[in-house]
């Protein structure tokens, strides 16, 4: 079965998703409403918060503590990053933070051996789905299989975004808008994806709450739609 998937971004009023400020009390409070069993990031996303990881040491070869590894009763998410090139390489930074109770990377049947047996020494959870690369689908079955996975809340950027829209796997859009106009002449929005050759691959949404909230800022939530 598949989980419900919830994409869930601050942008400007000009759909950036950088360059403007963010409250990220407000924006994590909003996304906590959702309870949800797995936090769904992209490689690029956590690569870009962990710039700053230190080395690792033998802390990167613990074990979860006890009771607190996937499959437990802790009601903290899952963190799950689809990293079929095997690039994350801080789980021992992202393990210090306290917002997960485990760690879950997605692979493919072409991820090299070699990090497929870093991920098992450090004690890291994985679910090999696709060839080339990540079979999100697949991925998201085995996560409700494997975890008991109900609810995943997309905290990423516009790569993966856009890959689960265009495969239909997204539920739900959920939109902190921001009173700013950000401009510039590099585009990073909210939802990459190929140019369209027709309007076949258009993601139609259906407006389903509206709520304005401190600093002028706006919240917008869509269901995703099967149809105009």
């Amino acid at each position: 079965m598949l989980p419900r998937v919830i994409l869930h971004n601050a942008v400007s009023l000009d759909g950036r998703i950088d360059g403007f400020a963010v409250d990220l009390a407000q924006f994590y409070e909003l996304a906590s409403r959702w309870k949800e069993d797995a936090s769904l990031a992209g490689a690029d996303t956590i690569l870009k918060a962990a710039e700053s990881a230190p080395a690792e040491d033998e802390s990167a070869f613990w074990p979860s503590p006890e009771g607190s590894g996937p499959g437990s009763e802790d009601p903290r998410p899952l963190l799950v990053i689809p990293d079929s090139r095997g690039r994350v390489r801080c789980w021992h930074f992202l393990k210090t933070w306290p917002y997960w109770r485990g760690f879950v990377a997605l692979c493919s049947r072409k991820t090299p051996q070699e990090y497929l047996d870093y991920l098992e020494k450090r004690h890291i959870g994985c679910i090999i789905a696709g060839e080339d690369r990540v079979d999100l689908r697949a991925a998201l079955e085995e996560l409700n299989r494997r975890f008991g996975v109900k609810v995943v809340r997309a905290d990423s950027g516009g790569k993966l975004n856009g890959a689960l829209l265009r495969a239909g796997l997204a539920d739900e859009v959920s939109l902190l808008i921001y009173p700013s106009l950000v401009g510039g002449e590099t585009e990073r929005s909210m939802f990459h994806a190929p140019n369209l050759t027709s309007v076949d691959g258009t993601v139609y949404l259906k407006l389903k709450d509206v709520e304005t909230l401190k600093g002028d800022a706006v919240w917008l939530r869509y269901d995703v739609s099967k149809e105009p």
